[in-house]
């Protein structure tokens, strides 16, 4: 009898997923060099510091576990689930710790032991891997309010509460609509759905009373001309920059709102950046590919026959794309501004580790999948 794990290292991978991901990261590391120059030769006297930074401390590990995950059995995952949901919650409760954890723009969301990480962008991966796992375990008994429902609500919870204390937003709404979607992919029942969608309201006024910035954050969204200067300024530069872009764009390296006007550009504004110096048709050609890569994503998650890959792809594939949503959405106006970065693109070294590593998993799906076929499986 052949070895499963055997079978997965030898399987020919998904190419087109591959070659669409580097194609991506080409392009960020193209974007990053020319929203960040004005801006690392003001801070640091160095054009090209962020663009070094990203490569030093984002390519070299993040294609490092590309590489080490597209050639790992996935299915071994699974006996790591449990050190996944405690790693998930130490991750999230480190920023707390006096002396590792530090705040930045009144936001405790990052952890300094010798090179300085956001726990959270590792704690997305974490917990996907541990809730797909314990899913997959629990199939049989999907519906079960008591031995299903009670503890995914229980430890949704306890991640989300040491999210919001962070506070994150962002992280937040990617996260539970990812939890969701699994959720959903696994096979609850629509029921359970409308009780959590009940229980969301008393929380959303409660994050509101203790934070009254997140009413003002959902203001400017609404009306971000009562404010220019203030609350309403992000998204006003936001939207000026992208309207600027018009068809053709200003051309690479030409932005005007990068200059000192757009706050974050290296980072969660980046998309408005590319928007203005590309233009409505190759930013359409990009969106193009993020949907693509998705695409790739679930339909690898609908090929494999196998109830754990199928719902860590598609639980890949749901982060992946809710986070870029959530991103454009917030610099195109028809989101809120959440302060998350974009998938592979943004500035950021967790960020982009975290979704090498998460790619290269889904690589290692695709090893045991039948290219032949696109069926929805499950045995």
């Amino acid at each position: 009898m052949s070895d499963p794990g055997k079978d997965l290292a030898k399987g020919r991978p998904d190419y087109i997923l591959i070659i669409s991901f580097f194609i991506l990261i080409i392009l960020g590391l193209i974007v990053l060099s020319s929203a960040s120059y004005f801006t690392a030769c003001q801070k640091f006297n160095d054009c090209y510091f962020y663009l070094k930074r990203q490569l030093m401390h984002g390519i070299l590990p993040g294609l490092f576990l590309f590489f080490f995950f597209s050639f790992f059995n996935y299915q071994k995952l699974r006996k790591w689930a449990l050190f996944c949901s405690i790693l998930t919650i130490l991750l999230l409760a480190s920023v707390f710790v006096p002396g590792v954890g530090f705040s930045k723009d009144e936001a405790q969301r990052w952890v300094k032991l010798g090179v300085v990480f956001q726990p959270s962008e590792f704690a997305k991966l974490a917990f996907i891997i541990y809730l797909t796992a314990w899913l997959a375990k629990h199939k049989d008994k999907i519906k079960s309010f008591k031995e299903v429902f009670i503890p995914f609500v229980i430890f949704l919870t306890i991640i989300s509460v040491l999210i919001i204390l962070q506070p994150n937003l962002g992280t937040l709404v990617v996260v539970i609509l990812t939890a969701l979607a699994i959720y959903f992919m696994a096979g609850a029942p629509f029921y359970q759905f409308g009780l959590l969608a009940a229980a969301s309201v008393p929380l959303i006024f409660f994050m509101i009373k203790i934070a009254p910035y997140r009413l003002n954050r959902l203001i400017a969204f609404l009306h971000p001309e009562t404010d220019p200067l203030g609350i309403g300024y992000h998204l006003n530069q936001a939207i000026l920059a992208v309207s600027s872009g018009r068809i053709f764009g200003r051309g690479l390296g030409y932005s005007f709102q990068k200059i000192f006007y757009l706050p974050e550009v290296v980072g969660d504004s980046i998309f408005a950046v590319m928007a203005e110096e590309f233009g409505f048709i190759l930013i359409l050609a990009v969106v193009g590919l993020y949907f693509y890569l998705a695409y790739r994503i679930f339909r690898l998650a609908f090929s494999t026959d196998r109830v754990f890959g199928k719902l860590l792809a598609g639980g890949i594939g749901f982060w992946f794309i809710f986070q870029t949503i959530v991103n454009m959405g917030a610099m195109l106006g028809i989101l809120p501004l959440t302060g998350i970065p974009l998938p592979l693109i943004s500035y950021g070294g967790s960020s982009f580790v975290v979704f090498c590593a998460a790619f290269g998993i889904l690589v290692s799906i695709s090893r045991g999948v039948d290219k032949n076929s696109t069926k929805f499986r499950i045995k």
